[in-house]
């Protein structure tokens, strides 16, 4: 798994690249924590290139989601989640926690 990190004027883009599992959610984690710590609370996770998501990834975008909408600082917002990984997070009933985009552009536009 590889992460490249993209700042915005309002926002910063994380780009996923692979598995997102429990060896490698440490990783987004740090990430996160990086935007987090530069009062970055509004965060686009693009999620084109991931082919898999598991339980530990999905609960490093869940404490981060809860961190930025905490005093309404921010959010985080998913791009181009592919069919399989977001039927797992439907599966949860965590579908409606994340707005989902389907273009980069239109996810950076939303803050």
């Amino acid at each position: 798994m590889e992460y490249t990190i993209t700042p915005h004027k309002r926002c910063n883009v994380i780009t996923l690249v692979g598995r997102v599992d429990g060896s490698t959610a440490p990783r987004v984690e740090s990430a996160l924590k990086m935007a987090l710590a530069e009062n970055m609370y509004n965060i686009v996770i693009e999620m084109t290139d991931v082919d898999f998501m598991s339980s530990a990834g999905w609960w490093v975008l869940i404490e981060t989601q809860k961190e930025c909408k905490k005093s309404n600082k921010g959010e985080v917002v998913l791009v181009n989640v592919k069919e399989k990984i977001r039927s797992s997070l439907n599966l949860v009933g965590m579908d409606t926690y994340f707005k989902m985009f389907d273009d980069v552009i239109d996810a950076v536009g939303s803050f």
